[in-house]
């Protein structure tokens, strides 16, 4: 009687497990049903979420802030992205009111801060893409597109000159070439040189940097080096590039100068490799070649951080303060004259003259 009693209650057990089994896995396809009924409003909440977030990011990027610091930072930032997000009819409309002169041969802009002169990978405005469209906006819809006459570093700003024809192009371009066309640059630099004007005669030459973070950068190539406390010659270079620069302080302080720039020949980054590696005395928001080693956010003394309202941490906005203030061209043909073209300073460049204490001479 024992053992039937036992299998008794051991098919009640095993009935009760039937039993419930079922209603279980009901119950579980419910809940998820609900679950996936729940899905599309909890994507739209998120996304509602982040909409809000973003109108909240946008409203607190263009609230100018009470503290002075944060305010100057702000103002950065917007010079350091200037540019890169504009259509190209907006940006040609720009640089239409901002023409500094316009003849039947060339058109001289004011190049801004930010603009490379080409496309590249990360690039999304240049002025090579905007030629045709600025030149339809000059001379007519059915106007071949301007032409370069010569380059200016992204960073740097001022004095552009572009051609109507490519005869014009290559006739600018050799006047560069031969040296005929004088060019006169400013630049703020961190430090004072220890002579006031004078020549720097040292070529300059494309070298690897070997480090963590791997990268080239021109520098120079002396062909004097000091032996015993002698100036003796050496072999130069086969890959240096001859390079002459006229400088001459115009104002200093203790920490810094505003200097004239006078570039006898054209390399890459010519007037930046002298100041920094010639004279010691890098442009204000050199970012490459403040130091020789590594790429980084340019260091700055706190003197020099406190009158540019400045935190430390946030060197890495500091425009590069490099301005192509006039170029003299030559008569272009029978019936033009010589071409003094003058290019006024960028804001920022005077914000940043007026805060470290540097003047303007008056003649300029």
């Amino acid at each position: 009687m024992a053992a039937p009693a036992k299998s008794g209650l051991s098919l009640s057990v095993r009935g009760a497990g039937r039993m419930w089994r079922r209603p279980s896995v009901l119950a579980a396809r419910c809940l998820c049903s609900s679950a996936a009924a729940a899905r599309p409003s909890s994507a739209q909440q998120l996304a509602e979420r982040l909409r809000a977030e973003k109108r909240e990011q946008t409203a607190k990027e263009r609230e100018v802030p009470k503290n002075p610091v944060q305010r100057r930072v702000q103002e950065l930032k917007r010079y350091t992205k200037q540019l890169q997000n504009v259509h190209p009819n907006v940006l040609s409309k720009a640089l239409k009111r901002g023409i500094l002169h316009q003849d039947k041969n060339i058109v001289v802009i004011n190049k801004p801060y930010g603009l490379p002169v080409h496309g590249g990978p990360e690039v999304k405005s240049c002025i090579t893409d905007i030629l045709p469209v600025l030149a339809k906006m000059l001379y007519g819809h059915k106007a071949e597109p301007l032409h370069l006459c010569h380059r200016l570093d992204k960073e740097t700003t001022g004095v552009m000159v572009l051609a109507r024809d490519k005869e014009m192009a290559h006739r600018v371009q050799e006047l560069f070439k031969t040296r005929q066309v004088a060019k006169k640059y400013w630049a703020i630099c961190v430090g004072v040189p220890m002579i006031s004007a004078g020549m720097i005669d040292i070529p300059i030459i494309e070298k690897e940097v070997q480090g963590q973070q791997h990268h080239h950068k021109m520098t120079l190539a002396p062909i004097y080096q000091m032996e015993n406390g002698k100036t003796v010659k050496v072999r130069p270079n086969r890959h240096a590039h001859v390079a002459g620069t006229q400088y001459q302080v115009l104002s200093s302080t203790l920490s810094s100068a505003l200097v004239e720039l006078r570039p006898i020949t054209g390399i890459k980054h010519q007037l930046r490799v002298h100041l920094a590696f010639g004279l010691g005395c890098p442009v204000l928001g050199d970012h490459k070649y403040s130091d020789w080693n590594k790429l980084a956010p340019q260091k700055l003394s706190v003197g020099i951080l406190k009158k540019l309202g400045l935190e430390k941490t946030k060197t890495r906005y500091l425009p590069l303060h490099l301005h192509a203030q006039q170029l003299i061209l030559p008569p272009l043909d029978s019936e033009s004259q010589e071409l003094n073209l003058v290019c006024k300073l960028p804001h920022f460049f005077k914000n940043s003259l007026s805060r470290l204490g540097l003047q303007i001479p008056e003649k300029d």
